[in-house]
């Protein structure tokens, strides 16, 4: 479909910056899915093994999580309507960094019990902001198609994460891994700080692609636009 490119109809003066914001998101977000993939395919083994915790502490530690989320999200949603996506998105990066690095250094089940609460508000942070992002840069009509692409980046980090994750432990340990998947987060944090801006903000700016943002376009595209040919 030549006149169809990543989702977006080609004509609009603005397709391309479009496309170019949706692939600096997908890739500044892709170490931090990698990394949850890595976590959550051995941390219940982490927190019995090592920790000590009984198989009905590891509902409740995992319902803390969801609850912190289910409490933070409409606030965090609010916030992100006034300050901007941008803060809320690299607030839950930095917050996904803290609580992976803690998890390392946990001594007991119980310390895990506030660190899922710290991971279940990052996890609400970045779940209304992100989509909330896609739908200020993405047409209307295309929104779903971009959401589908931002989806296709979760299978991805959870198509590598739990098998490296995994051998990662087997190899290293539990906590070496932790501290792997924090590792890798920084790097998408530090993508997302330098090449992910508010849509509005750009736009005032002028919708000029930057050189890192032209160079980012192929690295994605073959993986991103398999659609193309359909």
């Amino acid at each position: 479909m030549a006149g169809k490119i990543f989702g977006f109809s080609e004509d609009s003066a603005s397709t391309g910056w479009r496309k170019r914001k949706l692939y600096l998101l997908c890739i500044s977000i892709l170490p931090l899915m990698i990394c949850s993939g890595m976590v959550y395919s051995i941390l219940a083994l982490y927190i019995v093994d090592d920790l000590g915790a009984s198989r009905f502490h590891i509902g409740l530690i995992f319902m803390t999580g969801a609850l912190a989320g289910a409490l933070a999200a409409p606030m965090l949603g609010r916030l992100s309507d006034r300050v901007g996506r941008r803060p809320i998105m690299l607030l839950s990066m930095v917050g996904f960094m803290a609580a992976f690095s803690l998890y390392a250094t946990a001594g007991s089940f119980i310390a895990v019990f506030p660190i899922q609460a710290l991971e279940g508000a990052t996890w609400a942070a970045l779940g209304v902001t992100v989509p909330a992002y896609i739908a200020d840069i993405a047409p209307a009509r295309q929104r779903g198609w971009a959401m589908g692409i931002y989806e296709r980046v979760w299978y991805m980090g959870w198509i590598v994460g739990p098998a490296f994750g995994g051998f990662l432990a087997q190899q290293a340990g539990f906590r070496i891994t932790f501290l792997v998947g924090a590792l890798l987060i920084v790097f998408g944090t530090v993508f997302m700080y330098l090449y992910v801006k508010e849509p509005w903000k750009e736009k005032q700016e002028g919708e000029g692609s930057t050189s890192a943002e032209t160079k980012a376009e192929p690295l994605f595209k073959g993986l991103f636009d398999l659609e193309e040919s359909v």
